[in-house]
């Protein structure tokens, strides 16, 4: 059994490895907002070539930057899956368990990130291309991002405590959840498809905006992107009930923190997003609301994961 103190410094370091690959997350959306994703041209590991550029423009810069931060991202992963394998290796406690797969799993996912931007990179998919298999890879890399923080999130979560999540629920709940998770799912889908189009049918107004969504000869991601608001309201009031419902089912001091910090998260974010439309979407609005929906990601899987701690108990 690993002693409480090298549990405790494990669970503080993959907080950390959680609030770094957000902050790479965060940079990445500033990389495709800013149109830089060809700053270092269909070139990957090298940059235009060169291992370090010689003489980069400002996109080279800001695209070599976020290379460097994942980079250092792939070393903060190997960290953590190198400190998992060595203190929970042998542990046949079921908090051992759950932390080494959610670190293997957390390092698995942190590779197929990377494998997806080296592919967007690697065909063009970048800045203010326009192709037919762009939209899945936005959504693709949309979905992995996702799994990405989910593991991560557990990892940290299972480290901190010794609990045990059962899905020895009833079908109503788990029911209930699976749909909160789809919610959120083809939300953030709409969403990558919404800046997206954003980005490379740019408007000056919002009312040419509007003409666009509506307009028979717009591309189809610009005839798409209606429906990001539509499902973000219609989602936001499922969760705000959701989050409502599992916390009056668990009666559990924890489960009713997270479950008010996603409610008060999806309300802050209904009114970012609508104050992002409003003001056509700057970069800097960008990245806030990016952010806010990988807060809402994060805080609904530890909703879950506790509310499940709870409610997979005998009696419950």
């Amino acid at each position: 059994m690993a002693t409480t103190a090298k549990m405790s410094a494990f669970a503080k370091y993959a907080w950390f490895a959680l609030g770094y690959n957000v902050l790479v997350i965060v940079w990445g959306v500033f990389l495709r907002a800013s149109k830089s994703g060809d700053g270092c041209g269909e070139h990957w590991l090298t940059c235009n070539g060169e291992l370090i550029p010689s003489a980069p423009q400002f996109k080279t810069v800001i695209e070599f930057s976020h290379r460097m931060t994942t980079a250092i991202d792939g070393i903060v992963m190997l960290i953590l899956l190198g400190w998992a394998i060595k203190i929970f290796v042998g542990n046949r406690s079921t908090q051992s368990r759950q932390v080494l797969y959610t670190s293997i799993g957390s390092f698995l996912f942190v590779i197929t990130e990377a494998a997806v931007g080296a592919g967007l990179v690697l065909t063009g998919n970048v800045a203010e291309a326009v192709t037919d298999t762009r939209p899945l890879w936005a959504m693709g890399h949309l979905i992995n991002t996702f799994i990405l923080l989910t593991f991560l999130t557990l990892t940290a979560w299972f480290a901190t405590k010794e609990r045990k999540v059962s899905l020895n629920i009833d079908l109503k709940t788990a029911a209930l959840i699976i749909l909160g998770v789809a919610g959120l799912l083809f939300v953030g889908l709409s969403g990558s498809l919404a800046a997206l189009s954003n980005m490379l049918f740019p408007s000056q107004t919002l009312a040419e905006g509007v003409a666009k969504d509506f307009s028979a000869t717009s591309n189809i991601i610009l005839r798409l992107r209606l429906s990001h608001p539509i499902l973000s309201i219609l989602t936001g009031v499922y969760l705000i009930f959701l989050a409502g419902w599992l916390k009056a089912r668990s009666a559990d001091a924890t489960t009713a923190w997270w479950s008010n910090a996603v409610s008060l998260l999806v309300i802050g974010q209904v009114i970012f997003g609508g104050a992002t439309l409003l003001t056509l979407g700057p970069i800097v609005m960008q990245l806030g609301h990016l952010l806010l929906a990988d807060a809402v990601w994060i805080a609904f899987v530890l909703l879950t994961a506790n509310a499940l701690s709870v409610l997979g108990q005998p009696g419950k």
